[in-house]
């Protein structure tokens, strides 16, 4: 009886072990996902001329949900971090800042860098954060609530604030954390992407 106590003791510590892997490797997963969409995006770019790839805002403003904020043409500045909010700097490869989040319970704030000013119109932006991204989160939430795994109040939504065409500020709710490593790297990803373009068109 002891043994078959000990077996079982091993047969779950095992079963411990192998969901513990599954969670890594899901997230690996999501992150691999996500690069790979990023890739596809530049392919993507490479197969249009620049003016079919800077798409005009009103496509994207027709995208996101509809609490989508378009400050224009007074610009609203930014809300101050909230006490409950964790501050991280968002930096490219080269050590040089380009945002500034703001985590809360269930959102994210991203406040561009004082010097940079992020075009909307400049890819990979449209294509890659807010329509392969973001949307596509809002769509699989959106068919959660459809079946009722996910209450509508929870569906993901996100504003985009800009003055002009500059992005101020993008705000992101109901993001859970199974989400928020994904972002963080889809949004560091984009902005290093344009501002790399910004700086070679200069």
């Amino acid at each position: 009886m002891s043994q078959d106590t000990e077996k079982m003791k091993r047969i779950v510590a095992f079963k411990k072990t192998l969901e513990k892997k599954v969670d890594e490797l899901k997230s690996e997963l999501e992150e691999l996902q996500a690069t790979l969409e990023a890739i596809n995006s530049i392919l993507l770019e490479r197969g249009f001329k620049r003016a079919e790839i800077a798409k005009p805002p009103a496509e994207i403003e027709a995208k996101p949900s509809k609490e989508e904020v378009i400050a224009e043409p007074e610009f609203i500045p930014p809300q101050p971090p909230a006490e409950k909010e964790a501050v991280m700097p968002l930096k490219a490869v080269t050590g040089e800042l380009l945002a500034t989040l703001y985590v809360g319970d269930d959102s994210l704030r991203v406040l561009p860098a004082e010097d940079k000013n992020f075009n909307i119109n400049t890819p990979p932006f449209t294509p890659f954060l807010v329509e392969r991204v973001l949307a596509k989160m809002q769509e699989k939430n959106s068919d959660l609530a459809r079946t009722g795994q996910l209450v509508p109040e929870k569906i993901l939504s996100y504003n985009i604030v800009r003055e002009g065409d500059i992005i101020r500020e993008i705000v992101i709710k109901h993001v859970d954390q199974d989400r928020l490593r994904e972002l963080k790297s889809s949004i560091r990803w984009t902005l290093e992407k344009m501002h790399e373009k910004m700086k070679s068109q200069s």
